[in-house]
């Protein structure tokens, strides 16, 4: 930024706030279905594609008008017809790179506007219950990072772990939320035998009603904070998908989690792909957005329960040094290709 005339600020600024209104868009053309009504079809007219999505064609009509001018659907003006090319459907409505996904974290944060302003001004944080729609959003985003990867690309990160529980083993996932990737895990493998804490009896409901639908009977969840995880080696393998940064008492977290492994168990541990330190965040493609969701959520969530604010960017350095004071030894640290928000660490009891 160093050098940067006020006109070319002002411009930069004007980007970002083109960018924010168009996340915004986005989240709504998720969530309505739009850009799945419009992948694959070509050019259409609003009404076409009101027609399709069953929606209100003057709604639609002006969310066009935020797509064609963001540069996310063509026009062509004399026909008066939208076509969303390929390529950008493929990351707006595809499995794996899901922007329109990660876009409802925008206007979920900005509905706690109000009361992070007063924590601004006497500190404090704001409670889980007041974000509304929070796991449901969690719970696709962990769709497309996790639950998808599961058997291809994140559970062979451990050596021989997926012979381990296709044979039968004892699987915990810490802060599992709704539960999509300990379901998934369970009905992979029918033989291992799993269980979820999270501290929201929602969340914990609707991971109930899933593995309900599907019939999966060697999965159970329980409400739990997971800073008094009681299990004394009673587990060959723990997981906890991007939720150690957002917990009151991480550094409990962690020691739980090694009192609960038997001897030559695994933690295999999710979390966000940064530095501890903010200087070397400077070139990160997501550090707005990370340090942004930490502000106003995962460092405030912490707070509000009388916790650390540890936030999203803690960073590997950190969390390796709280890794290992919780006498948790770090076999590997992967960075994988699907999933750019998130760096994976595979660790055991130190013996």
């Amino acid at each position: 930024m160093a050098g940067t005339t006020t006109e070319t600020f002002a411009e930069r600024l004007t980007g970002i706030l083109n960018g924010g209104a168009l996340s915004l868009m986005i989240s709504v053309g998720h969530r309505t279905g739009l850009f799945a009504a419009m992948r694959g079809h070509p050019a259409a007219t609003s009404q076409e594609i009101s027609d399709r999505a069953g929606l209100s064609e003057r709604y639609v009509r002006e969310w066009l008008g935020a797509m064609v001018t963001g540069g996310i659907v063509d026009y062509d003006a004399p026909a008066a017809r939208y076509r969303l090319p390929g390529d950008r459907a493929d990351l707006l409505t595809g499995v794996g790179t899901n922007f329109a996904i990660t876009a409802q974290f925008i206007p979920l944060l900005a509905a706690v506007e109000d009361p992070i302003v007063e924590c601004f001004r006497r500190g404090g944080g704001v409670p889980y219950a007041k974000y509304t729609r929070f796991h449901d959003v969690m719970a696709e985003d962990s769709s497309q990072t996790v639950v998808g990867a599961l058997e291809t690309t994140i559970l062979p990160l451990v050596p021989g772990l997926l012979d381990r529980l296709h044979e039968g083993i004892d699987v915990l996932d810490v802060g599992c939320g709704r539960g999509r990737a300990i379901n998934r895990m369970a009905r992979l493998f029918p033989k291992s035998r799993f269980r979820g804490y999270d501290i929201s009896d929602a969340a914990i409901a609707g991971a109930r009603a899933e593995a309900n639908r599907h019939g999966a009977r060697n999965v159970r969840f329980e409400v739990q904070d997971c800073a008094g995880i009681a299990d004394r080696e009673a587990f060959d393998l723990v997981t906890a998908f991007d939720a150690i940064h957002d917990q009151s008492r991480p550094d409990a977290v962690l020691s739980g989690v090694r009192r609960a492994l038997r001897p030559g168990g695994t933690f295999l541990m999710q979390d966000i792909r940064c530095s501890s330190h903010l200087h070397n965040n400077l070139e990160h493609s997501f550090a707005p957005f990370i340090y942004t969701i930490s502000c106003m959520h995962c460092m405030s969530v912490s707070l509000a329960a009388g916790g650390e604010g540890l936030g999203a960017a803690w960073g590997e350095e950190r969390a390796l040094e709280m890794l290992r004071a919780a006498d948790l030894e770090v076999l590997a640290v992967h960075h994988l290709d699907h999933d750019v928000l998130n760096t994976y660490y595979v660790g055991q009891p130190r013996t």
